[in-house]
């Protein structure tokens, strides 16, 4: 076999993603090449995501790459992937999940103030949702940008902190202060990467699932996006999502939030793990009859 192409969004978290790929493969005895790709998130970071109106705007390039032939796979961060992918692709393999949680970031000036004091740099309708359901009078701006960027503007910037993924901070082994934030549930699938391939690149997607899947974490994540897709939810809709395996049980968390935070339909369940059950499906069902559909609804009116 040739040198595996893998292509990835060119800033260094992802990088850094694409390359423990490229080690498990190596590691294995495959030759492997990265192609960094510049995505059209990474182009506008003027605007919130949810004002571009693109889905999968951190994987369309890398997609229309893997349509095109120009790579072989494609390393994302599974929480940009939309739930439903391009005709002939599909995800191959997850590998292991490691920080999925979201943390608080002060700068030094705002040490001292009590959460709801706080003025939050952040464009994700989804942390701002479940921030205001416990602090409905708190102001926002909008960020975007790479960790690194975020938090240039973070020091430059009118507001007193950001909300960032773990999963960045650990992997770019970055010395920040930071605050676990109990009450916000993650995005689903947060915290794993996966690599997208095409269907007709049977050896090449078999050695990838081979050497890079993590079964528990594929259940899990699964589960989620299931979740997130039977909600109809795009990836920034105010949904979370986590579901956790501890031997044959799952505890599994959701929550769908109105984006001022002031209706939010969850649920918190534990129970058996069955492979033929879709539970993210059954579970988002019951959201959608206790007002979900209608809040649904709603929020797309808003956006």
């Amino acid at each position: 076999m040739k040198s595996i192409r893998i292509g990835t969004r060119n800033s260094a978290l992802a990088l850094w993603q694409a390359r423990q790929v490229a080690r498990h493969l190596q590691n294995n005895n495959y030759l492997t090449e990265i192609v960094p790709i510049l995505s059209s998130g990474d182009k506008n970071l003027s605007q919130p995501l949810y004002a571009l109106g693109i889905t999968g705007v951190f994987t369309r390039d890398l997609d229309v790459a893997l349509l095109n032939d120009e790579i072989d796979i494609a390393v994302h961060s599974l929480k940009d992937v939309p739930t439903k992918l391009p005709d002939h692709l599909e995800i191959v393999s997850y590998l292991e999940r490691d920080f999925p949680q979201d943390v608080l970031i002060r700068k030094e000036s705002a040490r001292s103030k009590e959460l709801h004091e706080l003025k939050l740099a952040t464009s994700s309708l989804r942390r701002r949702a479940f921030w205001l359901k416990n602090f409905p009078q708190a102001e926002f701006s909008d960020i975007r940008g790479n960790i690194q960027t975020r938090l240039q503007k973070l020091e430059e910037g009118d507001f007193d902190a950001t909300i960032l993924s773990l999963a960045g901070i650990k992997r770019m082994k970055m010395e920040i202060d930071y605050e676990m934030i109990p009450f916000m549930i993650p995005a689903p699938s947060q915290g794993v990467i996966a690599v997208a391939g095409h269907a007709d690149k049977t050896e090449i997607n078999e050695a990838v699932r081979q050497f890079t899947n993590h079964e528990k974490t594929q259940l899990c994540v699964e589960m989620e996006r299931n979740f997130l897709s039977t909600l109809e939810g795009g990836c920034t809709a105010p949904i979370g999502a986590f579901a956790e395996i501890f031997e044959d049980q799952v505890r599994f968390k959701g929550a769908l939030c109105s984006l001022d935070g002031k209706n939010c339909i969850a649920t918190d369940e534990n129970f058996i793990y069955h492979p033929e059950e879709n539970f993210g499906e059954k579970l988002a069902r019951v959201v959608l009859e206790n007002g979900g559909k209608e809040l649904m609804a709603e929020i797309k009116d808003q956006i």
